[in-house]
């Protein structure tokens, strides 16, 4: 986990439950007597993440109905800061200065805009193609007011694009980031889900795994998977290369590198992968650009 992130260690519970006292709920004992909660239960993961946002990022109020992806705070935080140092360091950016980044696929989480406003003070935007996702963004964003005046969210009427109509002419952005969907079909979603609550203690809810695939289908599988989803940013990135100083995605299998990056040179941009860990997971970071404003 990056050096900054403050959640390398495990959680105040107790400090996080001051700011949020339905955390209380579900705060259980591990097998060597420390407090946890059971991360097989998505309701109690929720009210973690809510927890940390009400203490550490200083929202008035953050509702995410069931079914929709919870996105684990420490690794989301982890892809923004490592997006800054790679701002700062390669572009030589004043990144306490006004920056402006562009999430493709914000969700009805809106976690990116959320952090990278909050925590960077950041100008962000998120595209979004889903409506009832977008409702939802919008009603935390404007349950805050700091939100509102640096978050923007703009829904993308046609699937078949990703930065076309999302991104205006002349308007500019010193990134792009992007959480794809990582698998090909719902099976294949359900399937790694199995295995996940599976290696967690407590073993499998299926009432858990069902709630997990309720309204997420943009957000947990795609045709072509991962892959294809981050080879479409890359061809569709050409056309927005003077308005984008540095496009990124997660990738959260490494045997899709070679093919992302046989796309990557084939649309002759420069690019740079960030290892990620967080616990047993791990993952990386695609950064490309194009030009040698880096040299």
């Amino acid at each position: 986990m990056h050096p900054q992130n403050p959640y390398g260690n495990r959680y105040d519970l107790k400090r996080l439950t001051g700011h949020h006292s339905e955390l209380q709920r579900y705060i259980v004992l591990n097998p060597t007597g420390e407090e946890t909660i059971d991360f097989s239960v998505s309701q109690a993961v929720y009210t973690l993440n809510k927890a940390i946002l009400l203490a550490d990022f200083k929202l008035t109020e953050y509702e995410l109905p069931k079914g929709y992806l919870i996105p684990p705070i420490p690794g989301r935080l982890d892809y923004l800061l490592h997006i800054r140092d790679f701002l700062s360091e390669k572009f030589g950016m004043d990144v306490g200065a006004e920056v402006r980044g562009l999430d493709i696929g914000t969700g009805a989480n809106g976690i990116y805009c959320i952090l990278g406003a909050q925590h960077f003070n950041w100008n962000m935007v998120g595209s979004e193609s889903d409506a009832n996702a977008i409702a939802i963004a919008k009603a935390n964003i404007q349950s805050t007011k700091t939100l509102l005046d640096c978050v923007e969210v703009r829904h993308q009427g046609n699937k078949g694009f990703l930065f076309k109509d999302i991104i205006q002419p002349g308007e500019q952005f010193d990134f792009s980031l992007c959480n794809p969907p990582f698998h090909s079909t719902k099976e294949e979603a359900q399937r790694a889900s199995f295995r996940k609550l599976r290696n967690l203690e407590g073993g499998i809810n299926k009432q858990e795994l069902r709630l997990n695939f309720e309204g997420q289908a943009n957000e947990l599988w795609c045709n072509g998977g991962e892959a294809l989803f981050i080879k479409r940013l890359i061809k569709e990135s050409l056309a927005f290369k003077d308005q984008v100083r540095v496009f990124s995605s997660l990738v959260a299998k490494a045997e899709n590198l070679l093919k992302i990056e046989k796309q990557l040179k084939k649309a002759k941009a420069d690019y740079h992968i960030v290892p990620m860990a967080q616990g047993h997971k791990k993952s990386r970071i695609i950064l490309w650009w194009f030009g040698s404003e880096t040299e």
